[in-house]
């Protein structure tokens, strides 16, 4: 009898999954400097709004109450063409990057542990044998998941180029939009800093090294199993994900899973815009049930529990570094 193959798994990290790291380690931290674009659009939009060359031609647009999305008012302002257009969106870029900047501090992140957990339960032998890890997806400029990966991979494998060597554990670390630390980065033997590509609605993926990252990212999905989803809304902002997911379950051929690690009422949300993908599942529709709470508070650490508990049992989990930390 033939030992059935691991389970070939790939993840998605959106805002939510660092943001759920903030709530981990000081929930009241949290809920003043969240990182959603909820959170991150009313403070960027508030400090700008003391900038008297920012509002002239906005104000009348300018407000901060509701639900806020500073992706948007970014791709309007772009779109309106008004005079100084590309002052204002500039800027508001760049409170946007200050303002993550400051957030992730080095005394907060040195206290992040949960993609510190989730990598060790995926390099624990028990894990293994049922799931491998084959790549990561990220939509973040913070550099907390890139931090975890180094830790238990070495220096993460971005995929700059296509004459990138593989190494044995070479799991592709693929940050479709870039990243803050992308400074003095080799590429071809040549150093090179690389811009982000910025929120809002002119992105381009074509030139390099964004097609090789996005074109390894279509491979790496192509070849998985299972895309679990974490902290991501799969927002409608960004076409350029969900046509990367259609595309790559039309080349694979038939449906992988996607596990949506949110409270249910995201999951349920997403399953109503995207119903086209049968095999998208919901927090508490995951295989075996294996979460039980539809509305946990961090549903990133109460996944993560549940999933080291099943994959390692409580006794393998007590004696890690990391993992320990979420199950007890």
């Amino acid at each position: 009898m033939t030992e059935d193959k691991p389970t070939r798994i790939v993840y998605l990290f959106g805002a939510g999954a660092t943001h759920a790291e903030l709530e981990n380690i000081d929930l009241d931290l949290a809920q003043r400097s969240g990182l959603l674009v909820s959170h991150l659009s009313t403070r960027v939009i508030e400090k700008a709004r003391r900038n008297k060359q920012y509002l002239k031609g906005v104000d009348a647009v300018s407000g901060t109450s509701g639900s806020l999305n500073i992706e948007l008012l970014i791709s309007l302002i772009e779109n309106s063409k008004i005079p100084g257009w590309e002052f204002k969106t500039r800027y508001l870029k760049d409170l946007v990057r200050r303002d993550i900047e400051k957030v992730l501090s080095a005394p907060i992140t040195r206290r992040f542990y949960l993609h510190k957990a989730l990598f060790e339960l995926h390099r624990h032998p028990a894990t293994r044998r049922k799931e491998r890890l084959t790549g990561l997806i990220s939509l973040n400029y913070d550099d907390v998941l890139d931090s975890a990966y180094e830790q238990f991979h070495g220096p993460p494998r971005y995929c700059f180029s296509l004459g990138e060597p593989l190494l044995p554990n070479g799991v592709p670390l693929l940050k479709l939009h870039g990243s803050f630390n992308w400074k003095d980065r080799e590429i071809r033997g040549k150093k090179r800093t690389v811009e982000i590509i910025p929120l809002g609605s002119t992105k381009n993926y074509i030139h390099p090294p964004y097609g090789c990252i996005w074109n390894q990212a279509l491979e790496t999905l192509i070849g998985c199993d299972t895309l679990r989803v974490i902290g991501c809304s799969l927002s409608q902002n960004d076409f350029h994900l969900i046509d990367l997911l259609f595309k790559a379950h039309l080349e694979r051929g038939t449906a992988f899973e996607v596990e949506i690690i949110a409270k249910n009422h995201v999951g349920d949300g997403i399953q109503k815009n995207y119903g086209f993908f049968p095999k998208l599942r919901t927090l508490t529709q995951i295989k075996d049930n294996l979460v039980p709470d539809a509305e946990p508070p961090n549903a990133f650490k109460t996944w993560l529990k549940y999933k080291s508990l099943a994959l390692l049992g409580a006794r393998k989990a007590g004696r890690t570094t990391h993992v320990r930390e979420v199950v007890k």
